[in-house]
């Protein structure tokens, strides 16, 4: 039976000894909730945020936090040392990143990761009913598979060994259609522009979600945990 996961920095913890990781980077960082969450609970540890929307990044810089840090670059170019830290998290991040720099991302990772350091891909699985709402206006079958296929591909090129797969739903709210449309389709890394005809689809196939406390939805996510050869 799939776990309900409803804090994914403790899905982390079960995973990865974070006092013996203690340098983070986080690649496609968005608002950097889990690290913001992760460095409150260890003190030991510090974090690199990388992230290329410049949106983003403006919000991320008024909102500074002790040993939290931001830079802005991507996956295929990460601006530090070989070895710079222990672990790497990529949450929803992977599948954002251009199909043909996929490979590179993934070689970056592995240079910038200590010997024996870890990666930790957390991805939603093309699967469920949110999926078939966001899939009118977003279809990210595609990009998903890459995603999966270039983790899939990394560990088989022998430079990377799978630690652990780990599949679980996380639950998603929503109070109302309004604040699905704020928050899905206004997000600020990528553009949608939504004609009538294909709001209102998404708004029919949203509806029948809808409770008196709001809709209610689950994601299935899939975690791969990587180990730097």
């Amino acid at each position: 039976m799939t776990r309900l996961v409803t804090d994914e920095l403790e899905l982390l913890q079960s995973l990865v000894d974070l006092p013996q990781h203690s340098r983070i980077i986080e690649l496609g960082c968005g608002a950097a909730h889990l690290s913001r969450q992760l460095l409150e609970r260890y003190p030991s540890c510090e974090v690199t945020g990388l992230e290329v929307d410049e949106r983003q990044m403006a919000k991320n810089r008024l909102k500074p936090q002790e040993r939290l840090h931001f830079v802005q670059a991507g996956a295929q170019a990460i601006p530090f040392a070989d070895g710079s830290f222990d672990l790497a998290l990529m949450l929803k991040s992977l599948h954002h990143v251009p199909l043909d720099l996929l490979d590179q991302a993934l070689a970056e990772v592995h240079r910038v990761l200590q010997p024996q350091g870890l990666l930790y891909v957390s991805e939603p699985v093309f699967a469920g009913a949110l999926n078939e709402v966001m899939r009118l206006f977003h279809d990210e079958e595609i990009v998903r598979a890459a995603a999966l296929r270039a983790v899939h591909q990394a560990v088989a090129s022998g430079a990377w060994e799978q630690v652990e797969e780990v599949f679980f739903e996380t639950p998603v709210h929503y109070r109302d259609f309004a604040e699905f449309e704020q928050r899905m389709i206004g997000v600020t890394f990528v553009t949608h522009r939504l004609d009538a005809a294909t709001l209102a689809a998404v708004r029919a196939r949203f509806e029948p979600h809808m409770t008196p406390d709001g809709a209610h939805f689950v994601r299935p996510m899939r975690v791969n945990l990587l180990r730097r050869r």
